[in-house]
């Protein structure tokens, strides 16, 4: 239980300072990159996801499992 309000206590801080920080000029353009960022990986993921996807239903699967050892 007291992990639990440790995490909670650590996400409102989190939250909170991220708030303040936000309200500079800087901060603003900080998140606004961090934001940039994150929607392109975001896009890379699913698009990655997306493609694979397809291959999959079409049926040209090759083996990428080739050389791997556990």
């Amino acid at each position: 239980m007291k992990y639990l309000f440790v995490l909670a206590v650590g996400v409102v801080g989190g939250f909170t300072v991220a708030h303040l920080v936000n309200q500079t000029a800087s901060g603003r353009e900080f998140f606004t990159g961090l934001d940039s960022h994150l929607k392109t990986f975001a896009d890379a993921v699913s698009d990655g996801y997306r493609s694979r996807e397809s291959e999959l239903r079409r049926g040209d699967v090759t083996d990428d499992t080739k050389g791997l050892t556990a």
